[in-house]
């Protein structure tokens, strides 16, 4: 009893101390740019602080904690009903599948809007993902590296449909600008789609219990009196809407919805019902910090985050492979 107590007052915590960082993050966040914000002048009517702080600041920091937050949870999510830490919607195809579905709306349907890009990007990531988590029950070797390398080849595959609709069609520029990922364009007007995410958010932690039990495989979920093929459903579900609404408003983000979920299981361990907070916390701090990065390197331009990430996550991902065993991945 005492130790339960101890381990809710540890993960409280570090809660506190995530949500304290990530608060003053997104201060910084809101003070960085281009342009400075006199912040005596960014309550009035009129003044140009006003437009830039509610326009532009504002969007983009709310952009990045939602992006940060979703991502991160549907990567846990994906890795626990995979049972794989190597799986994320990157490495699986779901963010492959969500640019395929808008390049097809924006080739078939001339004047589609952008929630129906985001709808069709949700069908074809949801399709996508089916198709990967089919493979993945028929494998009977389910290495640690070769389920990723799977679910890249069949990313590989969707991505050279989608880039030979946008030569043919003539826009192959347009669609790698805009999927190649970057927050710059978050501002007022667009990014709103990501609140859509918010929802799908309160479904992952109303369903964290289930996914625990998931993870632990099929036939020992079911006698535990879980229906596993609705609760894996579900999650691939929520996965390709997080995934479509992020590949709309900022692009592709790699690497992310893959090392969080590691690193807090590192030291956190495997439940995900008690992680799932501490990993969307995390997320939150790790894309502000790389944001951060973006904005001063190259100062007053920035470069996309999607630069950042990839750099950062892809050292971050060769330290998991080299602290871990390939053993200690497999399931």
């Amino acid at each position: 009893m005492n130790l339960a107590i101890k381990d809710i007052n540890k993960r409280s915590l570090i809660k506190l101390t995530l949500i304290l960082a990530a608060a003053i993050l997104s201060l910084v966040s809101l003070s960085i740019g281009a342009e400075e914000i006199i912040w005596s002048e960014a309550f009035t009517e009129g003044t140009f602080s006003r437009t830039l702080l509610f326009k532009s600041r504002i969007p983009r920091t709310i952009s990045l904690l939602i992006s940060g937050f979703g991502m991160s949870i549907i990567g846990l999510i994906f890795q626990q009903i995979s049972r794989n830490k190597f799986v994320s919607p990157t490495t699986a195809g779901s963010v492959s599948g969500a640019q395929l579905g808008i390049a097809i709306s924006l080739v078939f349907f001339s004047k589609v809007s952008t929630l129906q890009m985001m709808l069709f990007g949700f069908v074809s990531s949801l399709a996508v993902t089916g198709i990967f988590m089919y493979i993945l029950r028929r494998l009977k070797f389910k290495e640690v590296v070769y389920v990723p390398l799977l679910g890249l080849m069949l990313g590989s595959v969707i991505s050279s449909i989608t880039s030979f609709l946008a030569y043919k069609y003539n826009f192959l520029q347009v669609l790698y600008g805009w999927f190649y990922g970057s927050f710059s364009l978050a501002i007022s007007g667009r990014y709103e789609l990501l609140y859509l995410i918010i929802p799908t958010l309160f479904v992952s932690f109303f369903y964290a219990k289930a996914f625990t039990i998931a993870g632990l495989g099929e036939n020992f979920s079911t006698n535990l009196g879980l229906n596993y093929r609705i609760v894996v459903n579900i999650g691939l579900v929520l996965i390709s809407a997080v995934s479509g609404a992020i590949v709309i408003v900022v692009g592709n983000i790699p690497f992310l919805g893959l090392v969080v979920p590691n690193i807090v299981s590192l030291y956190g361990g495997d439940n995900l019902e008690k992680n799932i907070s501490i990993v969307g916390l995390t997320g939150m701090i790790f894309i502000l910090c790389c944001d951060l990065i973006c904005r001063r390197i190259i100062y007053p331009y920035e470069l996309p985050i999607a630069l950042v990430v990839g750099v950062i996550g892809c050292g971050l991902f060769l330290m998991l492979i080299f602290r871990k065993e390939a053993g200690s991945y497999e399931t």
